[in-house]
């Protein structure tokens, strides 16, 4: 199965990778302006947006994915961005097919391995019941009482959908999330290498990339530069669109 795309522009591809929980429509504004110099492909991973669901769930299958995807449209050395968990997919994929990849993009994400950190997030998703909660706000009020940062709520929301007449539902596979949350914090092999321009954005009030990270990351990209984006956090793109479209275009041109 092929993943669900928007394609917006022409020119050189420019592949957009979500995170955990996201999905390619957290990405159309900033598509659209990088649309304007090159052929945009927002993606929806795997269990998210609309592609389609699959009990599997790894950074393995994330990158063949891709891989299959890069095949069906026929594309040659595309540039990729990944955010977050979509980091980590694009970071597996340069390394396994470098003669596909271009220039790389990691947004606040780091080779290395991450604990599971998404316990409540998790659970107040699975605590919605949506025969019960048939509103948006009631959904948003049971998430309240495990999720009390409004930003993520609202993140989260985006997926909140009307999948019949009355009848909500997420557009994530919450179960299969669920399982393999696990792999979702999994480092990069050791020996995955890839030696092409790797830019690394990070966000000032972000702790995802640290300084003493910098070894490992230049164990694993043998030409990368890392910046720090002000006046963001984790949500990079979303927090300062401004300085994250400037760095990210001048890294590709």
């Amino acid at each position: 199965m092929i993943l669900h795309s928007q394609i917006l522009g022409s020119g050189n591809p420019l592949l957009i990778l979500h995170g955990y929980f996201g999905m390619s429509d957290n990405w159309k504004t900033l598509g659209n302006s990088f649309s304007k110099a090159y052929q945009v492909h927002l993606i929806d991973q795997r269990n998210h947006g609309r592609s389609f669901h699959d009990a599997e769930f790894n950074y393995e299958v994330l990158a063949e994915d891709l891989y299959a995807y890069i095949q069906f449209h026929q594309l040659e050395k595309v540039a990729i961005i990944g955010h977050s968990m979509g980091g980590k997919t694009a970071m597996l994929f340069a390394t396994k097919y470098p003669d596909l990849v271009a220039k790389l993009i990691i947004v606040d994400i780091s080779p290395k391995a991450y604990a599971p950190h998404h316990n409540a997030i998790l659970a107040g998703l699975n605590a919605i019941d949506f025969s019960i909660h048939t509103t948006r706000g009631q959904v948003d009020t049971q998430l309240t009482k495990y999720i009390p940062e409004l930003g993520v709520r609202q993140f989260l929301l985006k997926n909140v959908y009307w999948k019949e007449k009355g009848v909500l539902a997420f557009r994530f596979n919450l179960p299969s999330l669920t399982k393999n949350n696990p792999e979702v914090g999994k480092a990069l092999p050791t020996n995955a290498i890839f030696s092409k321009p790797t830019l690394f954005l990070r966000g000032e009030k972000s702790k995802y990339i640290i300084p003493e990270e910098q070894v490992i990351i230049d164990h694993h990209f043998t030409d990368n530069t890392l910046i720090t984006i002000k006046n963001a956090g984790h949500w990079v793109h979303a927090e300062n669109p401004t300085d994250f479209y400037k760095e990210v275009c001048e890294f590709l041109n």
